[in-house]
């Protein structure tokens, strides 16, 4: 251990103040007499070697003043003596100092308090909780220099001279950059919005899910309008001691204002912005005043103050409605996950400073990686430039790519695990039974990639990926979702007659959606379209307890009914399919068997003779409602792309009429 490490910490220091204290007690209390046994006082008395005594009543002390220096066990104690008595021995110390008659005679002194006694052994112990307290709130705030500014601000100054964060390092957000790119304009230029009557938006939330760039996007505000920016965390607004939050509130708007133009930054704005009053026993006093203090304060801006307050939370609906409304956060920003297109804006930014190989496609990878965030995207080219490193290559290239994108999402590859022949022959049989169910199937997204390679927690996976971006689905396609969850189950029990618990996921998240599809959606006949359950609750209550049941348990056994009916219908449909498909199954299995992971273009080879399923009956949320025979209208886009489609087909055929005329001359 550091020796230097040691003498900074409180403890050593405390030890020391303890010490002098007592040292310096011990001192004024005994008068700097050396102190011996009653026993030897009486004797010095009796045997003539004291020549001064005092008696002191109040302390039931005797000091004596000897003739000659006193040495006790080879030790010198000088003339000047002390020693204590208990009450009943009174009488004999008085006796005793009378029978002496000694040269100097004695003295009496009434009980009287040592004021400087008194107030040591008073004070003391308050010096001692003082000077402890005093180390613990300085190693709290980080050092004895910030002990009188507990309730400061904790924010982060960001000035001009920090590397700045424009509007061209954010991609995939293009509205939610519109939108900033005004405040960066009433920043800059608020007179030209204050001629005509605008007022300054007081606050914006960006709200969505995490890793979308919230705080990206309030950096580049920042940047943009070449501001003081101010960034905390709503955790470090309130402690435990009482005000505390409040005041640092406070002290935070009055800096903003001070340097003002000025943004303020607050992350995770629902650790103090939460429903106040909420939760088991009532809400939290001091994160409700701290949010008090932080409506005061949005509420209480100058119109010409040009103080602008942006807040990012992932939970925008657990927030106070006081805190949402217009005059506080004048604009609600959603930052949701990117489309394909921002998703290859993305990458590109991401892409800079690595290298990558020629024949790189980003517009692939973005296609193969629906779903993901600002913050995926960014792991899976550092996950790819990891590897290339690792790999000593000196380019990224497709391969590294593509264990990427599997590494982000399904974990990494575990190549130490050995599986049993019985075991990879399930497996492949298994994610057989997805691929193909998936397939055959009129309404599911193409199969992209198959393998038997165990990943994360899985023994091998199928990929399933759609071509372009959804942003609903369909009661056929959450159907064929059902049949394609059950398609591995399926085929280990046609083929094996004993299905293995590699299906628990599949089984638990099929049942998951069609229960949603029975209470949420409105896609069951019996049940109808009737939402069931509220999903709100209390915000303190946890995720397991806030929803609430709504229905009666009638209600409830009919859910389960319907339920299990998509289930078993889901079942028998992917059962019927790997049947009447049995030979294609097989072709499959032997493939993964032999190369363990096969691509969209080696999938389609296998699927080449799969036999598509017809088409579901018209389903009618009731049987009494009449079938509408009248087809939906044509927009004008839709004819658009109608026709772009027909004459790219006919340049492509008289290409191909051209090169074969030349080929045949």
């Amino acid at each position: 251990m550091n020796v230097k490490n040691i003498f900074k910490g409180p403890l050593v220091w405390i030890v020391l103040v303890i010490v002098m204290l007592l040292v310096a007690f011990s001192t004024l209390a005994g008068g700097g007499s050396n102190r011996i046994d009653t026993q030897k006082g009486l004797q010095l008395l009796k045997d003539g070697q004291v020549e001064q005594a005092k008696i002191f009543n109040g302390e039931q002390r005797v000091d004596l003043v000897l003739k000659n220096d006193l040495t006790e066990n080879g030790q010198d104690k000088g003339k000047n003596v002390q020693f204590f008595y208990v009450t009943p021995r009174g009488t004999d110390v008085v006796k005793a100092v009378n029978d002496a008659n000694l040269p100097g005679g004695f003295t009496d002194q009434p009980t009287e308090n040592n004021l400087l006694g008194s107030l040591l052994q008073l004070f003391v112990p308050i010096l001692l909780l003082g000077v402890i307290f005093w180390f613990l709130l300085s190693r709290m705030q980080g050092g004895g220099s910030k002990i009188m500014q507990f309730g400061k601000s904790r924010a982060k100054l960001i000035s001009k001279d920090h590397p700045q964060v424009t509007f061209t390092d954010v991609a995939g957000a293009d509205e939610a950059v519109e939108e900033l790119h005004e405040i960066k304009e009433f920043l800059q230029e608020p007179a030209k919005f204050q001629a005509v009557g605008a007022k300054i938006p007081k606050g914006v939330l960006l709200y969505g899910p995490p890793g979308t760039g919230k705080t990206l996007l309030a950096r580049a505000v920042a940047g943009e309008a070449g501001v003081p920016f101010y960034s905390i965390s709503g955790s470090d607004f309130v402690e435990m001691f009482v005000g505390v939050g409040a005041s640092r509130v406070r002290d935070l708007f009055e800096q903003a204002k001070a340097n003002s133009p000025a943004i303020i930054f607050v992350d995770e704005i629902d650790a103090v912005g939460r429903h106040r009053g909420a939760g088991v026993g009532g809400g939290n006093d001091e994160r409700e005043q701290t949010l008090n203090q932080l409506l005061v304060e949005m509420d209480g801006f100058d119109v010409k103050t040009n103080v602008i307050l942006i807040a990012a939370t992932n939970r925008p609906d657990v927030l106070d409605p006081a805190l949402l409304r217009p005059g506080r956060f004048d604009r609600q920003i959603a930052v949701e996950a990117p489309d394909m297109i921002g998703r290859e804006q993305i990458l590109r930014v991401h892409a800079k400073g690595k290298p990558m190989a020629q024949g790189v496609d980003l517009r692939s990878v973005a296609k193969r990686t629906p779903g993901f965030t600002g913050a995926d995207l960014a792991n899976v080219l550092n996950e790819a430039a990891l590897l290339t490193a690792r790999s000593n290559a000196q380019l990224i290239d497709d391969r590294a790519l593509d264990e990427a994108i599997d590494r982000v999402i399904a974990g990494p590859q575990k190549r130490t695990r050995v599986m049993k022949e019985r075991e990879r022959k399930i497996t492949a049989y298994h994610e057989g039974g997805h691929a193909l169910v998936a397939a055959a199937l009129r309404n599911t997204d193409p199969v992209t990639k198959v393998t038997i390679l165990p990943r994360g927690r899985a023994l091998g996976y199928t990929m399933v990926l759609p071509a372009d971006d959804k942003y609903s689905t369909t009661r056929n396609e959450l159907l064929d979702q059902l049949a394609y969850a059950m398609g591995g189950r399926v085929a280990e029990e046609i083929v094996f007659h004993d299905p293995s618990t590699g299906a628990s996921n599949d089984i638990e998240k099929a049942t998951s959606t069609a229960r949603q599809m029975v209470t949420q959606y409105g896609m069951s006949e019996r049940v109808g379209a009737v939402k069931l359950g509220q999903g709100g609750g209390e915000p303190f209550l946890g995720r397991d307890m806030a929803h609430e049941r709504n229905y009666s348990d009638e209600v409830a056994y009919i859910v389960d009914e319907e339920v299990r009916r998509l289930i078993d219908n889901a079942h028998d449909e992917a059962y019927q399919i790997l049947t009447e498909n049995r030979d294609v199954l097989d072709r499959l299995a032997l493939e993964l068997l032999e190369r363990e992971t096969l691509n969209q273009a080696e999938i389609a080879q296998v699927f080449a003779d799969v036999r598509k399923r017809d088409l579901r009956e018209v389903w009618l949320s009731k049987e009494t409602r009449p079938v509408s025979s009248i087809p939906p209208v044509v927009s004008p886009a839709e004819k658009e792309a109608e026709q772009q489609a027909l004459e790219s087909s006919r340049s492509a055929a008289d290409s191909d009429d051209s090169v074969s005329a030349d080929s045949h001359r």
